[in-house]
């Protein structure tokens, strides 16, 4: 196993790209910077399609904690090779507690989910219960991927998806944002549903405010919506500054 794995992470070190790197780190600021090597996704995408199904790949995937975020990107789209809904998620519940990174979490997106919606929600839901702050963001941003209707992997819409995210969102920076993201998500796709939370103050405070501005940031939100979501963090904090 110590040759497989030290055999990789030498094939990393050969693909690194110096200014890639520097350019990089502050983009991942949890992470220590001598973690990271400076690989660019395509060619880490490369390399798991080049390994995936191999022995190699199985060890490699065994081998936890891995040391780089190369590694755990390299690790995360390996999981995105597996063609089987069941082997995808054992391969993520192996993995998700030691994904210690937003762009891991966000840039893994396995297709295989997409094979069975009833799974996926139970699974997401666990996920959410975790007490892990990735764990936890993974199930939010797995929820709003599948779950608000939209695209053709989707799943009919969940109900339960804004008070999920409410109550999963916590006190975390990258919880909350990716509770956040899927509010600002679920003001494109179901505008109806998502608003009262808003103009309810049905929100706390901060995620309200970082809701605003994902939507605010969001092209896919129209102008007139825009302008209805901004009157709501207007109109509470006018109200906050009458108490």
């Amino acid at each position: 196993m110590p040759e497989v794995c030290d055999g990789i992470r030498a094939r990393l070190f050969l693909l690194a790209d110096p200014a890639y790197r520097a350019f990089q780190q502050p983009l991942i600021p949890t992470m220590p910077p001598e973690r990271v090597i400076g690989v660019r996704t395509p060619a880490l995408r490369a390399l798991a399609r080049e390994l995936a199904g191999t022995s190699v790949a199985e060890t490699f995937r065994a081998d936890l904690p891995h040391r780089y975020f190369e590694e755990n990107q390299l690790h995360a789209f390996l999981i995105e090779r597996i063609r089987h809904f069941g082997e995808t998620v054992a391969a993520l519940e192996a993995f998700l507690p030691y994904v210690d990174n937003w762009a891991t979490c966000d840039q893994m997106r396995p297709p295989a989910l997409g094979q069975d919606g009833a799974a996926l929600a139970i699974r997401c839901r666990a996920w959410l219960a975790s007490g892990r702050v990735y764990t936890v963001r993974f199930g939010l941003v797995t929820l709003m991927r599948y779950f608000l209707g939209a695209g053709k992997s989707a799943f009919p819409p969940d109900p339960e998806v804004p008070a999920l995210a409410v109550a999963a969102a916590g006190e975390d920076y990258y919880t909350r944002m990716a509770a956040a993201w899927l509010f600002a998500e679920g003001l494109t796709w179901q505008y109806e549903r998502f608003l009262p939370w808003l103009t309810d103050c049905r929100l706390p405070p901060e995620l309200h405010r970082m809701t605003v501005r994902k939507a605010l940031d969001s092209y896919r939100v129209p102008a007139e919506r825009k302008a209805v979501i901004r009157r709501t963090w207007t109109a509470r904090t006018e109200a906050a500054d009458r108490t």
